[in-house]
Formats: structure tokens, C-alpha cells, sequence
């Protein structure tokens, strides 16, 4: 089944030339089916490209979904028309009213900040509460991971001397889990964060369980409330030449970013890069999307609790 998302959304035309379908709003009226409602809490400052990487991964799975996306009142982006902005983002007054059967929170390029000096601190510690009785099931990527670990559950945050940056070994820690459905023994996530959450700050804290880590980036996905809650610190969702653009960005510029790790060929930027994580993204989002949201969730979304 297709993705169910906003008419004239940029990320349509960009997909089907992947070859990957998608329905737009005024096909899927035509259709009799309860789809499940995703919101996105898109962070990141290029919008336009985390909408596309998420609606790809969105787009495998065999049910229908129907996103949405939000924006925060509190918070005006810098690097997004703001007539995009107005056509296809609602602000979370409005979105905070109805209920979801998934939610996804993005990261956003503020973790050296302590989080209360975050300007729209207050805003998403609000969303991060509304999300616990109005969600089924949400991802926190990056940042959010760490922030929503720090709201909920009081997981402190360090800073990295050098960032961790690049396409690192993640190894399941109990491959039983559905969200690990079809997973081999060992995967890769990109990784791309000035900070890290620390595993002893984790297993002191019996509702929080890590699921995946690293020997080189550390903890990378934790599980909470059953699967109600995902806590991932890497990028699964990066489209092949996202950490390219981040290397040539911050180069000469910053002087705590090496080479992106494990990601070109011959470790040469000029080769380009080796794609190794996109088969495991692509599972988990349909493992995330089939047992913690379609499995779990109410046919009357309005009893979702």
C-alpha cells in the first residue's frame, strides 16, 4: 500500500522517480480504509531533504499511513520558505488535539546548547508530555533522542572532543525483539552529534532498556514503555550523501570534524561513498511501523491512551 501525503508535497515527485509509490491526498480520499496517522516533528533545518529521507523509508511498508507534519509556535525556520512552511506544516496548537498512531521527532543542530537554553525548550517539553497519552508509538532521532531520554527520564548528555561522525557497527542486544525482525547480527548507522548519552547514565534506570550499541559510537537505540518510546542517536534515515554534504560543509570551518568514518570508498572523498545501511533502515522503520504501531494501536484512534 502507498504513503498517504499532502498534494504538491516536494518529496511526491522526487520518490516516483525512485520508483517508489505514493498516493496524494485527493487519490486516497477514493479509498476505504482506515490509514494509520504519522506526525513529524521536523527539526531539522533543511526540511525539504529529512521529509524526503523519512517518506522513503515510510513508503515500504504494506499499510497505508497518512502523514502529517509539525512545526513549533515557538520556533520560525531560517532555511525553509515559509511558504512551504505554511502549506504543509501545522503548528502543535492545532495538531495537539487529535491523536496519532505514530509520531517521529527529528533531530536539530542544537546539541552543544544545554537544553534549557534551548529557545523553544518549553514547546517540545510540552510535546514530549502530550505524546505519552496521544501516541502510540514515537521515534526520537538524534537530539530528540537525547532530549526526550533527558525530559523523561533524566539521562544527562556529554560533550564529544570530536565529533562522532560517520557509518558505524551497531550489534543488537537481544535480537528477539520484533523492532530486530529480520536484522542480521550486525548493522550499520550513520552518525553524525557533537554529544553522547553514556551507558552507565541507562542501566541504572530499569524502565529504559538498550537495544543496540556500539563499540565506537556507543548507545545508539534505546527502548522504553514496551516500545512505546525509541530513543535513536544515529541517522538511519540519511540518504547516501548526507554526511558527503556535512564533510564539505564543515571542513576548514570546524576543527573537531575528521573524515567521516567507515563511509568512503578507500576513505577518499572523491570515490564517493559505500551505502551500508540502508536494507536495516528500511526493516526497522517497517518493523517500527507493522509491531509498535499497526499491532498495537486502536482501530478508534480516539482511544489511544
Amino acid at each position: 500500500m502507498p504513503l498517504r501525503i499532502p498534494d504538491q508535497l516536494p518529496a511526491i515527485e522526487l520518490l516516483k522517480q525512485e520508483n517508489i509509490f505514493v498516493m496524494d491526498d485527493t487519490r486516497a480520499h477514493t479509498q476505504d480504509i482506515r490509514p494509520l496517522r504519522i506526525v513529524i516533528l521536523n527539526l531539522m533545518p533543511l526540511k525539504i531533504t529529512t521529509e524526503t529521507d523519512l517518506v522513503r523509508l515510510l513508503s515500504n511498508t504494506p499499510l497505508q499511513l497518512e502523514i502529517s507534519f509539525m512545526k513549533l509556535k515557538s520556533h520560525t525556520p531560517k532555511n525553509t520558505p515559509i511558504e512551504h512552511m505554511m502549506m504543509f506544516y501545522k503548528d502543535f496548537d492545532i495538531l495537539k488535539k487529535q491523536k496519532f498512531d505514530g509520531m517521529i521527532i527529528t533531530g536539530a543542530p542544537i546539541e552543544q546548547l544545554d537544553y534549557e537554553e534551548v529557545s523553544y525548550w518549553d514547546e517540545i517539553s510540552e510535546i514530549f508530555e502530550w505524546v505519552k497519552t496521544n501516541v502510540t508509538s514515537t521515534l526520537y532521532i538524534c537530539w530528540a533522542a537525547q532530549a526526550g531520554l533527558y525530559y523523561h527520564y533524566g539521562v544527562p548528555k556529554y560533550p564529544l572532543d570530536r565529533k562522532m561522525f560517520g557509518v558505524f557497527r551497531q550489534y543488537p542486544t537481544d535480537s528477539r525483539l520484533p523492532i530486530f525482525r529480520g536484522f542480521d547480527d550486525v548493522f550499520q548507522m550513520p552518525h553524525s552529534r557533537h554529544t553522547e548519552i553514556r551507558r552507565e547514565d541507562i542501566v541504572c534506570r530499569p524502565e529504559l532498556q538498550i537495544i543496540a550499541e556500539s563499540p565506537e559510537s556507543g548507545v545508539s537505540i534505546v527502548m522504553a514503555r514496551g516500545g512505546r518510546e525509541f530513543f535513536i542517536t544515529g541517522h538511519l534515515e540519511y540518504a547516501p550523501n548526507t554526511l558527503d554534504n556535512e564533510y564539505k560543509r564543515d571542513r576548514g570551518v570546524r576543527d573537531d570534524v575528521d573524515l567521516p568514518h567507515n563511509y568512503y570508498r578507500d576513505d577518499d572523498p572523491d570515490k564517493g561513498p559505500v551505502v551500508t545501511w540502508r536494507a536495516h533502515a528500511n526493516l526497522l522503520y517497517n518493523n517500527w511501523i507493522n509491531y509498535y504501531v499497526y499491532q498495537e494501536t486502536p482501530y478508534n484512534i480516539d482511544d489511544i491512551r
